[in-house]
């Protein structure tokens, strides 16, 4: 199992709209009314398949899984001649597949919706999930049995505990505060919405103007702040930042009203604590993904009042610019859709993380369920312990009311029109955002592609850097120094075009973490000593980090 490919598939926050079971079955309607009607290229199509099956069941099949494709790694597959056969023949009909499609009638849309559909269930009969998996059978018999108990056991305790999907963490190895979130901290203020929390500093000088983060609302905060090595914070910390940390409450039914006003309101004030704590006239606004949906309106709505409490704007994986929306889920998402999905959390007055997260597992399939369906039930092991899927598992809930906003958000695509979102009175207009800002999107992210990051930047009416980080939604922003893999895209140019910028880029070997220090303490103001204890007399530490609203 990989876990770095795990990691890099978990779709983390994206509250917009998943897939209703009616459209993954109007999908395959539309496939069968395209067989029907175009029966010559599907006979055509069953033929071929027919012959290439039989040539591989023969031997004499010439299709080889893709390199990167983990499924088949076990030497038998190619080595052993019943294996090698039984490949062939999956192969044969996966590449069929692709052939028949690419040559229906079928727009694109549905194309794409068609091959989403067929490709899960496909996936799911690959002969890598059948118990006759040769590691699972080499298992089988040098445990005497006990992996294939192992197994059903763990079945059955999924399907009553966790919806019928395979568990993807040993949850039981992770304690919020006690192994994650450890950075040392207090909150100093609280509201109805949100803690904040301020971290004691690391150095005998810190920058004189603080760093507040802003994480999505949907997941919790300590993706900022996993393990040491992993810890952004700790990073900053280092650095001499004075850092701040906002950590959402959960909402319940009771908060089903909490729109983007109430977020805006309660960030406005914690940073409003902040410069009263520091002393600081303004500070840098760091978010992330719907977190960073939330700190630019934020940028623009105290730019429309003439507030300049925002000096410097730094935006990991965040897309505020939804035209022409090619993942997915953007595919996916009718009218129709967005409307159930608005019923939907209205309904129940949230929308549940855990339903996001089946979500994003059914759109990596082979790297988020079948993965650990081979490795839970066929090969009778735990499921891994790692912290970022524990963190990625760790799911919050979302108020319907703000849910519907960013459903409207998305399908107008409204923020990207000046004036189209009004927050208390006060039209909504990122070309007034003049701040200098940081951008970071990743080259392999699904569900904010890069390219959109970068459309949405140049939204941004100050000076922008854009950074193209080497990996995926989540690990481009787990992605300290030291990595093997790490390296990232720069250019200093900004032209309309993402590709003509990707296109004149210079590639960096290394984390972009430093870079983004080194930009952000250009920023930052002077060295002045740093402060003996967190909070001030007015906002005196409340309890020691992470604090009561990350546990919930």
């Amino acid at each position: 199992m990989s876990l770095e490919a795990s990691a890099d598939a978990i779709g983390g926050p994206n509250p917009i709209v998943g897939f209703r079971r009616k459209d993954l079955l109007d999908s395959l309607r539309t496939v069968a009314g395209e067989a029907v009607r175009h029966p010559r290229h599907t006979t055509a199509s069953l033929r071929h398949l027919a012959r290439t099956a039989v040539a591989a069941a023969r031997g004499r099949g010439e299709l080889v899984p893709a390199p990167r494709d983990r499924r088949f790694s076990d030497s038998a597959w190619t080595q052993n001649f019943l294996y090698r056969r039984l490949l062939g023949v999956y192969l044969a009909a996966d590449a069929e597949l692709d052939a028949w499609l690419g040559g229906t009638h079928l727009s694109t849309v549905d194309r794409e919706r068609a091959r989403f559909v067929l490709s899960l269930a496909l996936d799911a009969l690959s002969p890598s999930n059948l118990p006759l998996n040769p590691a699972a059978v080499k298992r089988f018999i040098d445990t005497g049995g006990e992996s294939a108990v192992d197994g059903v056991r763990q079945f059955a305790g999924d399907v009553r505990h966790n919806g019928g999907f395979p568990s993807q963490v040993d949850a039981g190895k992770f304690t919020v505060g006690g192994n994650l979130a450890t950075t040392e901290g207090s909150v100093v203020f609280r509201n109805e919405v949100l803690e904040l929390i301020q971290y004691t500093p690391r150095t005998e000088e810190v920058r004189e103007r603080p760093l507040v983060i802003a994480p999505p609302q949907i997941n919790k905060y300590y993706v900022f702040d996993l393990s040491p090595e992993k810890s952004l914070v700790q990073y900053a910390l280092a650095h001499g930042q004075q850092v701040f940390m906002v950590s959402w409450r959960n909402p319940s039914a009771d908060q089903r009203h909490w729109e983007l006003s109430t977020y805006l309101g309660a960030l406005e004030e914690a940073i409003d604590a902040v410069c009263e704590i520091t002393g600081s006239p303004d500070v840098n606004l760091t978010g992330a993904c719907s977190g960073g949906i939330t700190s630019v309106s934020l940028a623009a709505l105290l730019a429309g009042r003439g507030k300049p409490v925002i000096h410097a704007l730094t935006l990991f994986v965040s897309v505020f610019d939804m035209a022409d929306d090619q993942t997915l889920l953007g595919v996916f998402a009718s009218e129709e859709t967005l409307a159930a999905a608005k019923r939907h959390s209205h309904a129940r007055g949230v929308l549940d993380g855990r339903e996001l997260a089946r979500v994003f597992t059914l759109l990596r399939p082979n790297d988020l369920l079948w993965t650990y369906w081979v490795n839970n039930y066929l090969l009778g092991k735990r499921p891994p312990a790692f912290d970022i899927l524990y963190w990625n598992n760790d799911t919050t809930r979302l108020p319907a009311a703000f849910h519907g906003q960013l459903i409207d958000i998305y399908r107008d695509n409204s923020l990207a029109h000046p004036g189209a979102v009004v927050v208390d009175g006060t039209p909504l207009d990122l070309g007034k955002v003049t701040a200098d800002a940081f951008v970071m999107a990743g080259t392999t992210d699904h569900i904010t592609p890069w390219d959109a990051c970068y459309r949405s930047a140049q939204r941004l009416g100050g000076s922008v850097e854009f950074t193209l980080s080497n990996s995926g939604h989540i690990q481009s922003i787990l992605n300290p120094p030291g990595g093997k893999k790490a390296s990232y895209f720069t250019n200093p140019a900004r032209p309309e075009s993402a590709r003509v910028w990707k296109d004149g880029a210079t590639a960096v070997t290394g984390s972009w973490w430093p870079r983004w220090m080194e930009w952000l303490g250009e920023r930052s103001g002077a060295l002045v000593a740093a402060p003996s204890t967190v909070g001030s007399a007015r906002h005196a530490p409340i309890e020691a980090a992470p604090g009561s609203y990350v546990r919930a």
